[in-house]
């Protein structure tokens, strides 16, 4: 039986953001303000596309939920009410390395894609260590309990 999940990109913009936030760094996302219900300063707006400071020095009643980033902040010195449904939310990344991630779009998601079309991102580290540590397949795997 195939179970419908949610998205998650509500917890991973959530998660990017505390790790962010938590290293002392600016969090900013990139907003699809061409999508339904997106309420931002319009005039800011360029190609369809809105870049936002979301961190905590910047933003004065900030939430976020599984559906909703919405917060206040000031344009022009102006105060302005935002909110932005989660999947119009495009990205989410560090102002001062660019660290963070960049959403897939739900239509992406649901399609299904050939297998080569699958980027294979892995941390260069992680990819080393992956290599190293695969033993060769020896008939049926076992598992080890460790004390």
């Amino acid at each position: 039986m195939n179970h419908v999940m949610t998205s998650n990109q509500p917890y991973l913009l959530r998660a990017f953001f505390d790790w962010i936030v938590d290293n002392n760094l600016t969090p900013y996302i990139v907003v699809d303000a061409t999508r339904q219900h997106v309420e931002v300063p319009q005039e800011f707006v360029k190609d369809g596309q809105i870049v936002l400071n979301v961190s905590p020095s910047a933003c004065v009643n900030f939430s976020l939920d599984n559906e909703l980033l919405a917060f206040q902040a000031r344009f022009g010195g102006q105060p302005r009410r935002l909110s932005i449904p989660c999947h119009a939310i495009l990205a989410i990344y560090a102002r001062e390395n660019g660290a963070g991630t960049v959403f897939a779009s739900e239509e992406e998601l649901s399609s299904p894609a050939e297998p080569e079309e699958k980027p294979q991102i892995q941390d260069a580290e992680e990819a080393s260590v992956e290599t190293q540590q695969k033993p060769p397949k020896k008939g049926k795997p076992t598992l080890k309990v460790i004390k």
